[in-house]
């Protein structure tokens, strides 16, 4: 990596060089400069690396061999400089507290790993739990599985309601019922569900497009939710997403068959998870 050679060339010019020009003084300078912007930028790396979630798992075992390489060389670095008079006490206290900050930074990296190992054995769990209560219906109807960081129920459109209509229909009633009883079980969860649509136009004097049709079907949900099994309406959020989201290309019944579907996505707990990602005080 470029940082670990620019670190390893400062550490070797400051071994073989007992006794230095103004000059290399001031090369020597500039080169323990280097060294605490290059452990300054890794600081800015991790901060960057905690933001986009996507690559955290990737990064951080990368991160922390740079931060055990980096405290490990920072080190030898002050030891061998003492000895040359090359720093003065405030670029060796400077150079101390970026050494102390990635310290710091490593415990935060093991505390967001807890996190996310917690945050999988809940989605984990939650799936687990909601196959167990919809075991009796059919796999083609319900789909649970998860993705990304989120847990998804699919039912398909003609579980759910009559072509062209957005009530629910008697069928879907106990579906949406055992739904219900695993969502009670765990109120702190929040959730999003989606309408989706084939891309077939449609007008009534209801109904004025697919977005629309869409954004009335998540909405009948979410009031079956809220109505008939007491699910409290703050946890929910409806959202229709028309033809825009196709499963299948459009292109034969069966495939506008399964773009036709409701979602009810389980939203992670990012406010908990992001906590971890504030600025802290020592840090």
């Amino acid at each position: 990596m470029k940082l670990k050679t620019i670190i390893l060339t400062s550490v070797l010019t400051v071994f073989f060089v007992a006794c230095v020009s103004k000059k290399k003084y001031t090369a020597q300078q500039t080169r323990i400069n280097r060294l605490k912007d290059s452990v300054d930028m890794v600081i800015f790396k991790l901060d960057q690396c905690m933001a986009d979630k996507q690559k955290q798992v990737s990064r951080i075992t990368e991160l922390e061999a740079e931060v055990v390489h980096l405290k490990a060389t920072g080190n030898a670095l002050l030891n061998q400089l003492s000895d040359l008079s090359v720093l003065s006490k405030a670029q060796a206290e400077s150079i101390k507290q970026s050494l102390s900050n990635l310290s710091s930074k490593d415990a935060y990296i093991k505390d967001l790993q807890v996190a996310m190992a917690r945050k999988d054995s809940i989605n984990i769990a939650l799936v687990m739990n909601l196959k167990g209560a919809l075991k009796d219906v059919n796999d083609e109807d319900v789909n649970i599985k998860i993705e990304g960081s989120a847990v998804f129920i699919s039912v398909s459109d003609k579980m759910l309601f009559n072509s062209g209509s957005y009530e629910v229909s008697k069928k879907a009633m106990g579906v949406l019922g055992k739904v219900a009883e695993v969502l009670k079980a765990q109120p702190e969860i929040k959730f999003m569900v989606e309408g989706h649509t084939d891309n077939k136009p449609m007008s009534t004097n209801t109904i004025k497009d697919n977005w629309d049709l869409s954004v009335l079907r998540a909405t009948s949900v979410v009031r079956v939710l809220q109505n008939f099994y007491n699910i409290d309406p703050a946890r929910m959020i409806a959202a229709g997403r028309g033809e825009f989201l196709p499963l299948a290309p459009n292109n034969s019944d069966e495939n506008r068959s399964l773009n036709r579907r409701t979602r009810i996505m389980i939203i992670p707990e990012l406010d908990q998870f992001f906590k971890l990602l504030e600025p802290k005080s020592n840090q």
